[in-house]
C-alpha cells in the first residue's frame, strides 16, 4: 500500500478501484472504477492487511486499466455516446469549480461574483446584499458546496428564522447534493437519539439548518457556540441587526456577534435589506465582518476604505445584473396594476358606523390616563383594519374571550396586530386583545354599539352586500383565464378562510376544476408545505395567504401573480409579498400584481399616499426597493390619528388632506428620498463590476469543457434513450420532452433504469434540460438521480460487456471530415491538487487526443480539432468488418507509443489548471500560492476512433 498513491487503480475484493485521498491516515478510501460518490467505502488499513494474509481478494493491491479490445467495436455514434457518459460521470472537475460537478441546477453568471468574492478572501467574511428575488440562496450555497469540495471545510450551519427552515432544507439537498438536518425545538430529541456519537448535534451532525431563534436562546447558545460548524450562513440577516427595541433581534445579535468573534469562521449575511434607514444598525451588520467596519461611515469612505468593504460586500439591482452581467432579461417584468373597489350601501353603513365609534373613542379617551388613551387608539386602528379587512376579521375581533381587559404591552404586542413590523412576521390573528382592552374602560352604552357593530358585519358575511369579496372574484376570474395562478394577500386569518370559501364557491360555475387553499398561522411550517405542494398539482389553483408566507418563502414555482386584498400599511411588506413570485426561477415572463382597495376609505388613502405610491415612485426611479425610514410606524399613527381626532363636517377625502398637511408626512418622504440616494450611491460602489462578466464566464466555459454544460446532457440523454430503447417524443411546450412510462414501455428497459424512472399516473414523464423549466416538467440536469444513473451504467455496460455493450469503446468510420488516417483516443486523466497542510485532493477530466498520419510519423492534433471531430465527424463511406478490426488493431497496437508521448501533453495541461486555481483565488494566502496540480499517469484508455478519409 505505501506506494501507492490517491488516484492510482487498485484491486480489492475482486473488483477495481480509485484510490481517494484520506485526511486519516488509518484509513483508506476507495471509489469503484465506474461507480458514483454514494458507493465509496472506507477500510480500516491495519485490519484490511491483516484479513488480507488470510483472504487475498481482501488485500488492496496495484492494478492497471482494462484496455479495449477488437471485440469493443463499434459505430462513431456509440464511442461519441460513451464519451457523453464519461464526461457525466465526473464529479470531482479538474477546473477550479470544483462544486459545478455536484450542483444540479445552472447557476446564471451573476450568481458566480459572490464565490469569487469568496475564494479572495480567507477567511470568507460576505454581505451579500442583492435584490429581493435574484437567488441569494444559490450564491451562498455555492460557496458553501466549493468549500466542501475543496476540503477547506467540513461543516456547514445556515442559521435562518424556523418558517425557512424546510425552504434551506429542500435548496440543500434537490440544487446541491447536500443532506442536512433540522435543529430546532421539535427536531432536537430525534437528532439526539439518531447520533452514534456522544459529540453534540451541532458537532455530529455536518450539515444543519438551525432555526437562529432556536439556538440563540440561553439554554441552547453555549452549546452550540462551542461546537458551531466552520461555515455559518446567516438568513434574513438584517434581522440580526443591533440598535433595535426588539429584545429577540438583540438576541440574535449576540449570537451572530460571538459567532463571528472567532477570526478563522467563514460567515455569509444575507438580506436584500440591509440598510433599514438606522445607520446604526447597518453599521453592526458589517461589523460582523470586520470589527473595524462599525466605526466606518460607509457614506464617508476614502477610496482605500471603499475597496476594502467591497471585498466583503455585494449589493445589486435586477436592473444592474441585466444589463451589466447578462446582457437579456433573466427576472419576470413585473406589471402593477391598481383595482379599486366600491362600497356597498350596507358595507358603506358598517365602515361609517365604525369610523365614527372609533373617532369617538379616540376623542374622549384624551382625558384618560396614558395608558388607556394609548389602549383606545390600539383598538380603535385595530377595529378599523378589521372591518375593513372583512367582515369575518370584524366579527373575529368583536368577539368576546375574556370577561376583562387583558394586561399586556400595548407598546409591542397591539402593533404586531396592527401593523406590520419589518423585521418578524405579524400576528395574523384577530386582534381581539387590542378591542378587549378598550373596551374595559368604555361605559356600557358603548360596549353596546361593540356588539351591534359585530351584529352588522355578521349580516355581510357571504352577502351580496359585501362588494369587496365580488369584485375580488371577478379579477381573480379574469386573471385565471388569462392562465394565471394568483395568491390573494390578506390581513388576518379570519379574512383568509372568508376569502377563500367565497372564492372556492363564486368560480367553481366557471372554473370547475378550481381548487382555492387558504394558509395561515393557524397552520405549522410542514402543514404549510404540504398544503402549497399539493395545490401546485392542480392545474387551476388560487392561493390564499396572509403574511406567514410573505417572507423568504420562494412560491415562484407554482404562482405568478399577487392581488392584496388588504393593502399592507408598510410598504416593505408589499414588496416582500410580491416577492415570493417575482424572483429567479420564475417560468413566466410577467408577473401582474393588483393593488386592491376603495376610494370611499380614507384609511386606505393614507396608505396608498403616504407609503405605497412613495415606495412605487422609488423603485420606479431607482430600479430596487428601498426600505421605507424606521419613522413610518409613528407617521402612520400620527396621520390616522389626526384623522380620528378632526373628525367633524369634513368628508373622508377632506378630513385625509388634512391629515396630509402634517409636517411628519413631509419630514418623511423627505428622509425616504435621502434613503433611496444612500441606496443608489451604495450599490454602484458595490456592484463589484470590477469583476468582468467576460472573466466569469471564462472559467465557466472551462468548466463546461470539461463536465459538459446542460446543452450536453440533453444530447447524451436523447441519443442514450435511442441506445436502450427508451422512448422520449417533444412535447408541443417549447422545451419540453416526454418520457414514455407505461408498463409496456418500461418493459424492456435496462433493471437499473427502470428503477430510477418514475412511476406516472398518466404514463408519461414531462422532463426539460433548461431552467427556470417550464411548469409541469421536471429539469434534468447533469446531477438529476436518471442521468446520473444512465450515465453510470453506459460506463459500466461499456467496460464490462465488451461487444454487447450500447456504448462501446472503439469505433471506425470512413469520413469526408479527415484527409489522412486519424486516431482520437478517449482519456480519463487524474490530478492530484495538493496544498500545504490540507488533504490533496483528487481532480479529473476526460480528454479527447488525437494522431493524423503514418503510425511511424504522426501529427498530433490540437484538442479543439480532436474534440470537433469527435463531435461532428459523420460517416460518408461503409467499412467493411475486416477493414474495421484491423483499423482497430493497429490503433491498439499504437497505443503504447501513443502512451510513452502523453505525460508532457498532461504536465503542460496540469501547470494550466494550477494556474487556473491561482487565478480564481489571487493568491490570497502562502496556501493557495504553493498550489500544485500533480497527474497521475497512465491516464485511463477509455476508447478510441479511428476516422479514415472517404475517397471523393
Amino acid at each position: 500500500m505505501s506506494a501507492l498513491n490517491p488516484g492510482s487503480i487498485v484491486r480489492c475484493r475482486n473488483r477495481d478501484w480509485v484510490l481517494l485521498p484520506s485526511d486519516n491516515p488509518e484509513l483508506i478510501q476507495l471509489r469503484p472504477l465506474t461507480g458514483a460518490d454514494d458507493e465509496i467505502v472506507a477500510l480500516q488499513k491495519q485490519l484490511s492487511d491483516l484479513i488480507g494474509y488470510t483472504i487475498p481478494e481482501e488485500r488492496v493491491q496495484p492494478a492497471t486499466f482494462p484496455l479495449p479490445t477488437v471485440n469493443d467495436l463499434s459505430d462513431a455514434a456509440s464511442a461519441h455516446l460513451l464519451w457523453q457518459a464519461a464526461r457525466l460521470t465526473l464529479r470531482e472537475g479538474a477546473t477550479p469549480f470544483r462544486s459545478l460537478g455536484r450542483v444540479s441546477i445552472r447557476p446564471r453568471t451573476y450568481q458566480f461574483v459572490p464565490l469569487l468574492m469568496a475564494l479572495r478572501l480567507d477567511p470568507v467574511r460576505l454581505l451579500i446584499a442583492d435584490d429581493v428575488g435574484v437567488g441569494k440562496t444559490i450564491e451562498a450555497l455555492l460557496i458553501a458546496r466549493e468549500l466542501l469540495d475543496r476540503g477547506e471545510i467540513k461543516r456547514v450551519c445556515v442559521l435562518c428564522p424556523p418558517y425557512l427552515c424546510e425552504q434551506w432544507q429542500t435548496e440543500l439537498q434537490d440544487k446541491f447534493s447536500l443532506e442536512s438536518v433540522l435543529i430546532r425545538s421539535g427536531t432536537v430529541n430525534q437528532l439526539e437519539r439518531r447520533k452514534t456519537s456522544n459529540e453534540s448535534i451541532y458537532r455530529h451532525y455536518p450539515i444543519q439548518v438551525a432555526s437562529i431563534d432556536f439556538v440563540k436562546s440561553d439554554r441552547n447558545r453555549h452549546l452550540f457556540l462551542l461546537d458551531c460548524p466552520e461555515l455559518v450562513i446567516v438568513d434574513e440577516a438584517h434581522g440580526s441587526a443591533s440598535a433595535t427595541n426588539s429584545s429577540a433581534q438583540h438576541q440574535r445579535h449576540e449570537l451572530v456577534e460571538e459567532l463571528a468573534a472567532n477570526q478563522n469562521r467563514h460567515v455569509i449575511l444575507l438580506t436584500a435589506t440591509p440598510h433599514s434607514g438606522v445607520e446604526a444598525a447597518f453599521q453592526s451588520l458589517l461589523s460582523l465582518l470586520r470589527p473595524e467596519f462599525a466605526d466606518w461611515q460607509v457614506g464617508q469612505l476614502t477610496e482605500p476604505q471603499r475597496i476594502e468593504l467591497a471585498r466583503h460586500f455585494v449589493q445589486r439591482t435586477r436592473r444592474d445584473i441585466e444589463r451589466d452581467w447578462e446582457g437579456q432579461h433573466c427576472f419576470p417584468t413585473r406589471d402593477p396594476a391598481d383595482e379599486p373597489y366600491a362600497l356597498s350601501p350596507g358595507y358603506r353603513e358598517l365602515f361609517s358606523r365604525t369610523y365614527g365609534f372609533c373617532s369617538e373613542m379616540v376623542r374622549t379617551g384624551q382625558t384618560l390616563a396614558r395608558r388607556q388613551q394609548r389602549v383606545r387608539y390600539w383598538a380603535a386602528l385595530a377595529l378599523l383594519r378589521c372591518v375593513m379587512s372583512s367582515p369575518a376579521a370584524a366579527v373575529a375581533a368583536l368577539e368576546r374571550r375574556h370577561d376583562g381587559g387583558l394586561e399586556v404591552d400595548e407598546e409591542t404586542e397591539f402593533q404586531r396586530y396592527v401593523l406590520e413590523p419589518t423585521d418578524e412576521q405579524p400576528n395574523d390573528g384577530a386582534p381581539t386583545p387590542a378591542v378587549e382592552s378598550a373596551e374595559a374602560t368604555l361605559p356600557e352604552t358603548e360596549r353596546r354599539q361593540l356588539r351591534d357593530l359585530a351584529r352588522l358585519a355578521g349580516r355581510l358575511t357571504h352577502d351580496a352586500a359585501d362588494t369587496k369579496l365580488a369584485r375580488c372574484t371577478e379579477i381573480v376570474a379574469s386573471l385565471l383565464r388569462n392562465g394565471l395562478h394568483p395568491i390573494v394577500w390578506c390581513r388576518y386569518i379570519a379574512t383568509a378562510d372568508y376569502v377563500a370559501t367565497g372564492l372556492q364557491r363564486a368560480l367553481r360555475s366557471e372554473f370547475r376544476e378550481v381548487r382555492v387553499v387558504a394558509v395561515t398561522g393557524t397552520l405549522g411550517d410542514d402543514e404549510r408545505r404540504v398544503k402549497i405542494d399539493e395545490l401546485a398539482q392542480d392545474k387551476c389553483r388560487v392561493l390564499v395567504a396572509t403574511d406567514c408566507l410573505s417572507e423568504g418563502i420562494n412560491l415562484q414555482d407554482a404562482f405568478n401573480a399577487a392581488l392584496h386584498y388588504d393593502l399592507p400599511w408598510n410598504p416593505n411588506r408589499l414588496e416582500q409579498r410580491e416577492g415570493r413570485v417575482d424572483r429567479f426561477g420564475q417560468r413566466a415572463p410577467t408577473v401582474k400584481t393588483i393593488r386592491f382597495f376603495s376610494p370611499e376609505n380614507p384609511v386606505d388613502g393614507v396608505v396608498l399616499d403616504v407609503l405605497l405610491n412613495k415606495a412605487r415612485e422609488i423603485h420606479r426611479t431607482l430600479g430596487t426597493h428601498v426600505p421605507v425610514p424606521a419613522e413610518s410606524e409613528t407617521v402612520t399613527q400620527a396621520v390616522l390619528n389626526a384623522l380620528f381626532l378632526r373628525r367633524g363636517r369634513e368628508t373622508p377625502a377632506q378630513q385625509l388632506q388634512l391629515a396630509f398637511d402634517l409636517p411628519e408626512v413631509n419630514n418623511l418622504h423627505r428622509r425616504w428620498d435621502l434613503d433611496a440616494a444612500r441606496e443608489k450611491e451604495n450599490r454602484t460602489r458595490f456592484a463589484q463590476r470590477a469583476l468582468k462578466p467576460d472573466e466569469v464566464r471564462r472559467e465557466l466555459e472551462a468548466t463546461d469543457a470539461v463536465l459538459g454544460d446542460p446543452e450536453a446532457v440533453r444530447s447524451f440523454v436523447l441519443n442514450a434513450a435511442q441506445r436502450i430503447g427508451l422512448s422520449i417524443t417533444p412535447d408541443r411546450r417549447t422545451d419540453v420532452f416526454r418520457i414514455a412510462g407505461t408498463p409496456e414501455a418500461r418493459a424492456t428497459l435496462p433493471a437499473a433504469i427502470d428503477f430510477v424512472l418514475p412511476k406516472t399516473k398518466s404514463g408519461h414523464w414531462p422532463v426539460s434540460f433548461v431552467s427556470p423549466t417550464p411548469e409541469g416538467a421536471e429539469y434534468l440536469g447533469r446531477n438529476h438521480r436518471f442521468v446520473a444513473t444512465l450515465a453510470q451504467f453506459l460506463m459500466e455496460e461499456a467496460l464490462t460487456k465488451a461487444g454487447a455493450a450500447r456504448a462501446t469503446r472503439c469505433g471506425v468510420i470512413r469520413t469526408r471530415a479527415v484527409e489522412r488516417l486519424t486516431t482520437l483516443y478517449l482519456l480519463r486523466v487524474r490530478f492530484l491538487v495538493e496544498q500545504p497542510e490540507r488533504t490533496p485532493l483528487l481532480a479529473e477530466e476526460v480528454q479527447v487526443v488525437g494522431q493524423s498520419g503514418v503510425p511511424e510519423n504522426p501529427a498530433w492534433l490540437s484538442d479543439d480539432d480532436g474534440l470537433r471531430l469527435l463531435e461532428a465527424a459523420q460517416p460518408d463511406a461503409n467499412v467493411p468488418m475486416a477493414e474495421k478490426q484491423e483499423l482497430t488493431r493497429r490503433a491498439l497496437d499504437g497505443w503504447a507509443r501513443v502512451a510513452a508521448a502523453l505525460p508532457d501533453r498532461i504536465q503542460q495541461r496540469a501547470e494550466a489548471l494550477a494556474e487556473a486555481h491561482r487565478r480564481i483565488r489571487q493568491a490570497v494566502s502562502l496556501k493557495v500560492r504553493g498550489l500544485t496540480v500533480k497527474p497521475q499517469l497512465p491516464p485511463d484508455l477509455l476508447g478510441l476512433l479511428v476516422l479514415t478519409p472517404a475517397v471523393l
